[in-house]
């Protein structure tokens, strides 16, 4: 596992109730590295934060991160299944 991806998970385990259901992806491509988020839907609102500056202060920390490494470092989270979105569609 890189460091961006132990870094990310890290955090997350440490905020979310079921640390057991984060699951984290890494691809690299000509873009940079991009990390995808899985966690339970009861987890969402407390990574996502008030109005998102809960996962924008993590996406700054892991282009800090990336930066320090040379890479450019993406955070992609899921929405999982029977999410917000999904329950407003029905």
């Amino acid at each position: 596992m890189e460091r961006d991806q132990e870094f990310l998970e890290f955090i997350v385990k440490s905020i979310v109730d079921n640390p057991s259901d984060v699951k984290i992806d890494r691809v690299v491509d000509e873009m940079g590295v991009l990390l995808t988020l899985s966690i339970n839907k009861d987890d969402m609102a407390q990574v996502i934060g008030k109005s998102g500056r809960t996962a924008s202060a993590v996406r700054t920390l892991l282009r800090v991160v990336g930066m320090k490494n040379n890479s450019r470092v993406n955070l992609k989270i899921n929405e999982p299944e029977g999410g917000i979105k999904e329950g407003m569609n029905a």
